[in-house]
């Protein structure tokens, strides 16, 4: 990653040079390779890679941001002429400014964090043929009737930070990931469903055969699906969907709303906002979980913490920006791309499982709608009002009864959250961990 260094240390030289009075880098490298496949045969095969550098610069408490994916010396003087006249034409911002040294992390090795895998780039003819795995599994399955999709992909990137302020580091990651989409039924009677696994090393990913399979055997439980009745029910979110319940909640917590006064939570701080016995925790150094890090986009160190601690919501998602604006710390949140500056942003959750498994809380809940896929999104930032497209299974008695869609749930997202019940069922790989959560007395818009 040496020439990663290089090219940063290069950046912040010329910023100096042109006039700035600090600056940070960044720079990335990656490849990304895509395969998809269509009745037994290659439809795409896609590979990009290259080098995008970005250069954020200071005059006073004056910023601007530029990139580029030009990173010749001269390309390199030019971006820095003209980040440092764009800082000096931008207004104040009292917030503005890199991180003191003393605040900045010292522990940066990242490599027991095993973000990276370390074997050989796949063949392209190895993505192909998981593509081509899934799809004949799925399309062995009875009821479907073809695949609209399945696609194979594998990334692998680099970045290196530096400032100067004197913080420089950087990591690598790596992904390969499956996705099957088969569909059933023909014209207005089709159904869809999917499967899919992502991981950071390949040794984990799932046999493309099982995904493939257990795709076709969601689409083909989805014939004949038709609208519920409208009334108020509890409805259980399934895991694959349940998270989104979470990412509304870290969104009304994220610093950046807090301070423009445009959340619903900006007063809530030490109330309820879950059920007690419940936390959202954050843990940025799990190992093999793809929003690991040491340190953030600001070169702050990383923690582990609650955000919602036995129920009670303890704190703001923060960068420096935003902990200056609201009189507080940065809580090493700060997330970034090379074009723009950092912004508030959380790594890795957990929300606390319970005992029951789904099929426990399909018994527990009676008359419901189990929501296995949703659409679209009306969220009131103001007020927490929630209403999204759903579809999945009524139940009945206890009992999955039929497959629904056109259906909208709607409801008040802290009304829903007190009310939560998870189940156990979360997956532990994945960057939210979050199970299966029931529900009560959501309004259902259907026939």
């Amino acid at each position: 990653m040496t020439e990663l260094a290089d090219l940063t240390h290069a950046l912040l030289d010329a910023a100096v040079k042109a006039g700035a009075d600090a600056a940070d880098a960044l720079a990335i490298d990656g490849t990304s390779i895509e395969i998809a496949v269509r009745a037994g045969a290659l439809e795409k095969a896609e590979r990009s890679e290259g080098v995008d550098i970005g250069l954020r610069v200071f005059v006073g408490q004056r910023q601007a941001s530029v990139a580029s994916s030009d990173n010749r010396p001269a390309a390199i003087a030019e971006m820095a002429a003209r980040a440092v006249a764009m800082a000096r034409e931008a207004p104040v911002d009292p917030n503005a400014g890199l991180a003191d040294p003393d605040q900045l992390a010292t522990d940066t090795d990242m490599s027991r964090l095993d973000l990276c895998d370390p074997s050989d780039e796949p063949d392209p003819a190895v993505l192909q043929d998981m593509a081509l795995r899934a799809e004949a599994a799925a399309l062995a399955v009875d009821g479907v009737s073809q695949v609209s999709e399945t696609s194979a992909g594998y990334g692998r990137r680099r970045l290196h930070l530096s400032q100067t302020n004197g913080f420089s580091a950087g990591y690598a990651r790596s992904d390969v990931g499956l996705s099957c989409v088969p569909i059933s039924g023909t014209g207005t009677g089709m159904e869809r469903d999917y499967d899919y696994d992502t991981r950071i090393f390949m040794a984990d990913m799932r046999d493309p055969a099982d995904i493939g399979r257990t795709a076709a055997e969601r689409t083909v439980e989805r014939i004949g699906a038709r609208r519920p009745k409208t009334g108020h029910y509890p409805v259980l979110y399934d895991e694959r969907v349940a998270s989104s319940l979470i990412g509304h909640m870290v969104q009304a917590i994220n610093g950046s709303s807090i301070a423009r006064g445009a959340s619903f939570l900006r007063d809530a701080l030490g109330e309820d906002i879950l059920p007690k016995g419940m936390s959202l925790t954050e843990d940025p150094h799990r190992p093999r979980a793809f929003s690991s890090k040491l340190f953030d986009a600001e070169g702050l160190p990383t923690q582990s913490r609650a955000l919602v601690d036995d129920g009670t919501l303890t704190g703001w998602t923060l960068d420096l920006a935003t902990a200056r604006k609201l009189g507080q710390r940065s809580t090493g949140n700060a997330a970034r791309g090379t074009s723009g500056p950092p912004r508030p942003s959380v790594t890795n959750l957990s929300l606390t499982q319970g005992e029951a498994t789904r099929a426990d809380l399909i018994t527990q809940m009676g008359t419901g709608l189990l929501v296995t896929s949703m659409i679209g999104s009306t969220i009131n930032p103001n007020t927490g009002d929630y209403s999204r497209g759903a579809s999945g299974f009524w139940i009945e008695n206890g009992e999955i009864a039929y497959p629904v869609n056109e259906c909208t749930i709607a409801g008040n997202l802290r009304d829903m959250w007190l009310t939560m019940i998870a189940a156990n069922d979360a997956r532990p790989h994945l960057s939210r961990v979050v199970p299966s959560l029931l529900v009560e007395g959501m309004t259902l818009a259907g026939d």
